[in-house]
């Protein structure tokens, strides 16, 4: 299973909201974009999605910007896939057939499902504080 470009750099976003949480502080696209290594252009559209989720907040004006409340860093990061990538993400064929079930399955079938079923099961059980305090300790990074 393959994350859209779209929805691993949404959660590095959101990863970086929550790491940046106890500031208070609203972020504009630009300041995002650079610090997650990201296009702008591409943010902005995802942001304003992740916004229309309830995933993020944002406020617009001279000291607008977006940002996460205390209720959002406790949202698992399924929230954050399903928002970009759909919630039908954890029932694709790892060689992207349409058809791939367990009576028509794919060379891949049998070996992926359980990788895709841990995965789905680890974006259920993970939540976005639960990702960035690595980050906001220096331990994981958002960018290369």
């Amino acid at each position: 299973m393959m994350l859209s470009l779209s929805c691993k750099a949404a959660i590095k976003a959101v990863i970086f909201l929550g790491s940046r949480f106890e500031s208070g502080e609203k972020y504009s696209v630009i300041e995002i974009a650079n610090h997650i290594n990201e296009n702008e252009h591409t943010i902005g559209k995802i942001l304003q999605k992740l916004v229309k989720h309830s995933i993020i907040l944002s406020s617009k004006g001279p000291l607008g910007g977006f940002y996460i409340s205390e209720k959002q860093i406790n949202q698992p990061i399924i929230k954050v896939v399903e928002a970009i990538d759909g919630k039908t993400i954890f029932q694709q064929c790892g060689l992207g057939l349409e058809k791939c079930s367990e009576k028509h399955p794919c060379p891949f079938h049998d070996d992926f499902k359980p990788i895709r079923d841990e995965f789905k099961k680890m974006c259920e059980e993970k939540r976005i504080k639960d990702l960035y305090k690595n980050v906001k300790e220096g331990l994981s990074f958002l960018k290369n």
